[in-house]
């Protein structure tokens, strides 16, 4: 079965984005294996939000080569939106209702892993309904101090085990989490 992988760069201090939505902080290194990363899905769950931002973004004639090829690959993808005022949109399939009945449904369908982009509410909706399966932290060498948490409001603890842990050349830690059965 299909896993869903929530996959996000994160600052020291457990943050997604600065007090300003900055992400200039994200480190992108050619080692990194992002495109190995999209290789292995085929899906992108968004919120609102973060589709609005990202879901439709297009780099500018100035991007480098590595990085239009990144968002293209990215924009190959079948796109999930979750909002409670669905739209109409060729690009992305809405959804606003009975999220975890939806979701399962579109876990159980052949393909690849399904990216859980984010944001911050769909991750804390994903996590309260137990639909997380992979949690694939890139921890960046930067303490931010303030911004947008990439855990708020959780009712109850999870138990991660951790799977895997790689370290690059820019001092990025990846940590690879599954839930354990504590």
């Amino acid at each position: 079965m299909r896993k869903i992988i929530l996959d996000l760069a994160v600052s020291l201090d457990g943050f997604i984005e600065g007090p300003n939505g900055e992400i200039d902080w994200c480190i992108m290194d050619d080692d990194m294996g992002f495109d190995n990363f999209l290789s292995e899905i085929d899906t992108i769950f968004y919120g609102r939000v973060s589709y609005d931002l990202w879901g439709q973004f297009h780099p500018d004639s100035t991007a480098t080569l590595i990085e239009r090829q990144i968002w293209d690959e990215v924009h190959s993808k079948k796109k999930y939106v979750f909002s409670r005022n669905p739209q109409t949109n060729n690009e992305a399939t809405y959804i606003s209702t009975d999220i975890a009945s939806q979701v399962r449904e579109i876990k159980s369908q052949a393909g690849k892993n399904i990216w859980l982009y984010g944001g911050a509410n769909l991750i804390t909706t994903f996590l309260d309904l137990g639909l997380i399966d992979v949690y694939r932290l890139g921890v960046h060498p930067v303490i931010l101090g303030t911004g947008k948490p990439i855990f708020s409001n959780i009712p109850k603890r999870v138990n991660l085990t951790l799977k895997e842990v790689k370290s690059f050349k820019s001092g990025v830690t990846l940590l690879s989490y599954e839930h354990s059965e504590k």
